[in-house]
């Protein structure tokens, strides 16, 4: 037997993953007397459970092990599925770079070769090219220190003619376990509403054409062994850090090949790279898990926190005007309301939409960025002053992405409204997009906020976008790309000069949600509706990908604006608990009781914030679908907070026991009630452990489910835990 000698590899290991790439080669093949060689292909063997310290007879032995055979009917040879997959090599499935030459002539399909590798530290880079195609590649891997790989692809055209990108895809293999998928849906004030399916041969892809992120954008596609739940089964998922049109998808070949991947969506001559240009594709942030979606979120969750520009805690109980008042602005009224907000404890107090010029209605105004007189004669200063004397900060509403053709700005310059022909696009919330590629339309958006930020001592702006781009164009070509880049570099500047400026992420609520834009923001608004029965599900699911801290959740009215619904106070705040907690109601006609209870939460939220901001993030799996199992467990598994909430009639007359997840079973535990007593929490005298206030038990226990007391439909019981 021929010896062979191991392949160049690299082994990357983080918080108990493993990914190994290899340049693997093929055997030669002959013809008659000539041999001909073979290309090595830069291949992942393994991405998934840490493999220990690996030597390079061990590469060998996974690259021979794994190593395919050639059946009848086939190639001659079998193949290895490359990082960059093409069909030029007999790939199956969707190839992973897909370009155009302007001018006939020459390979259509890229062939990468001639492959390097070079490693630092955590990151690999694969380079390869195609001399006829007249491209190159660089295709970077990283796995960051919480186990989250990273991933992106940058081709450069090193022809004589320009070269249309048409995709750039992020491919990566997942395990023979792998059988189910799982990705979100949704629509307004309905968003992150899961649906499963078997992985089957094929293609499943979700493409989201919304020119933003998209309310019904899957946060995270998942792949999994079967029957994977939050708490359980190996998982692998991948997320798209990009605010544009994007796709993911989950395919599977009849070769047996099976692979998660990602690419922004671009459109016909988006982008054009003339000789010596490059593209780059979003970063792809790809999380696995052998203790199910909860071990996938905390990896992004972590990550998240140790890198974002913005992580800032304790998170300041925000006070919003927007159900309070509407366009209704009256000095009076918001000093009446930010004495309220003081009253119960708030710390942020945020203007919503209606401050600026000619903005009585949805109907005109956006685009004119300056205060009104006729509401604000004296500019927003009383308003500033009197927020600030209280002890808040101030926060106001900005929408800088578009524009009513009612105002100064689009009667002035119709021709920075975005379009893709002579004629507008569809209006939606009678507003239309700005084209922020025209660098006159850039430049007046970021000077009228640096205006207001250097007038005013803003804290935080809630930064909106209310409509879809559809139709949208830029010197004839499809402007999504273009339009994001810009949004990024616009956010950008203005976070180089007011670096103290928090910023909100809100796309008519959910529909701007991404790491792309997180990377540049400190706060996500998960949905328009505050009905407390949508956002238990809604928030749940938005946690797959975001850290709960930076998930804006606000306690509503006591019957909700979107949905109709009465609620109980304790269910509301309960729900708000476990986020950045916020108030969006009008205090000033709450009763001195209701803001008492109120205060109490706040207080509540207070004192488990931190815990909140450093915690992870846990979903218990309770056999009755009425139940939601909410929690936050300190990294060292000394302290928690549960919500249990009831979201409908149990299935049983007393409800089922409820596991506690995420706590250490070695350890004794104090478990007790969070909350202001007698105030809607409907503790029932027969269970002692509710009437004496606390009780003892071990991890095991807790982990196998206590009783709580019996729920009515859409209450909450909050529960703390500390280990004894």
């Amino acid at each position: 037997m021929t010896s062979r000698t191991a392949p160049q590899f690299c082994h990357h290991r983080a918080a108990g993953v493993s990914l190994v790439v290899a340049l693997v080669d093929q055997p030669p093949t002959r013809r008659g007397e000539d041999v001909e060689p073979v290309d090595p292909v830069p291949t992942v063997l393994h991405w998934g459970a840490d493999l220990g310290r690996l030597e390079e007879a061990d590469v060998l032995a996974m690259v021979e092990a794994r190593r395919d055979w050639a059946p009848h009917s086939a190639l001659d040879l079998p193949t290895w599925l490359g990082v960059v997959p093409d069909q030029a090599r007999g790939f199956t499935g969707t190839p992973a770079l897909q370009v155009q030459r302007s001018e006939p002539g020459g390979a259509w399909a890229p062939r990468l070769v001639d492959w390097s590798m070079e490693t630092e530290g955590s990151r690999t880079v694969l380079r390869g090219q195609d001399p006829e195609a007249g491209l190159r590649s660089a295709t970077t891997l990283e796995l960051t220190e919480e186990g989250l790989l990273l991933a992106a692809t940058e081709v450069t055209n090193t022809g004589a003619t320009p070269l249309a990108v048409q995709a750039v895809r992020t491919v990566l293999p997942v395990g023979s376990e792998a059988v189910e998928l799982l990705d979100l849906t949704g629509r307004w004030t309905r968003e992150r509403t899961p649906q499963r399916r078997p992985f089957q041969q094929g293609t499943w892809q979700r493409a989201s054409r919304h020119g933003r992120t998209g309310h019904s954008s899957t946060l995270v596609m998942v792949a999994g062994a079967r029957g994977f739940d939050f708490r359980s089964g190996t998982v692998w998922g991948v997320h798209l850090g990009w605010s544009g049109d994007q796709v993911h998808y989950a395919e599977r070949t009849p070769e047996g090949d099976a692979v998660l991947g990602t690419h922004e969506l671009l459109g016909a001559g988006e982008v054009v790279l003339d000789p010596g240009d490059g593209y780059r594709s979003p970063t792809t942030y790809a999380s696995w898990s052998g203790e199910g979606m909860d071990g996938m979120s905390a990896r992004y969750h972590r990550w998240r926190r140790r890198t974002s520009p913005g992580a800032r805690s304790p998170r300041p109980v925000v006070v919003n005007t927007w159900e309070a008042v509407y366009f209704d602005h009256d000095l009076a009224k918001l000093t009446a309301l930010a004495d309220a907000a003081a009253e119960v404890g708030a710390e942020r107090f945020v203007l919503d939409d209606g401050w600026f010029r000619g903005r009585r209605d949805d109907r005109a105004g956006l685009g004119d960025w300056t205060v009104d007189p006729d509401v604000w004669p004296q500019g927003l200063h009383p308003l500033v002053d009197h927020v600030h004397g209280l002890g808040l900060e101030f926060g106001l509403w900005v929408e800088p992405e578009m524009v009513n053709l009612d105002s100064d700005l689009a009667r002035e310059h119709p021709d920075w409204v975005l379009r893709g022909r002579g004629s507008l696009p569809p209006e939606w919330r009678f507003q239309q997009v700005l084209d922020l590629q025209h660098p006159e339309a850039y430049a007046h958006v970021r000077d009228a906020l640096l205006a207001l930020l250097g007038e005013y001592d803003i804290a935080f702006l809630k930064w909106d976008h209310n409509r879809d781009l559809i139709d949208g164009g830029h010197r004839g070509r499809p402007a999504v790309h273009g339009q994001t880049l810009a949004l990024y570099r616009l956010l950008d500047e203005l976070r180089a000069a007011h670096p103290a400026v928090e910023i909100e992420t809100c796309a008519s609520g959910g529909g701007r949600i991404d790491l792309g834009i997180l990377a540049r923001t400190d706060r996500i608004w998960a949905s328009d509706t505050i009905d407390a029965l949508e956002r238990q599900r809604i928030q749940r699911w938005t946690t797959l990908l975001v850290p709960p801290e930076i998930m804006g959740a606000h306690v509503g009215g006591p019957t909700s604006h979107t949905t109709g619904r009465t609620q109980h106070l304790d269910f509301r705040a309960a729900t708000a608990l476990l986020g950045h907690f916020g108030i969006e109601w009008d205090l000033t006609r709450a009763t001195p009781q209701e803001r008492a209870d109120l205060a109490a939460w706040v207080t509540v939220h207070k004192q488990v914030r931190g815990l909140v901001a450093t915690g992870r993030y846990v979903r218990g799996e309770h056999p009755d679908p009425s139940v939601l199992v909410t929690g936050v467990v300190a990294e060292d598994a000394s302290e928690a907070v549960y919500v249990v909430a009831a979201l409908d009639s149990s299935l049983t007359r007393s409800p089922l026991p409820v596991a506690l997840p995420g706590l250490d079973p070695a350890r004794r535990y104090r478990l007790e009630p969070l909350g202001p007593r007698g105030t809607g929490q409907l503790p029932a005298p027969d269970w002692s452990w509710v009437r004496e206030g606390h009780l003892e038990l071990p991890g095991t226990v807790l982990a196998a489910g206590v009783r709580v007391p019996r729920m009515q439909p859409e209450s909450a019981w909050v529960l703390h835990v500390r280990a004894r």
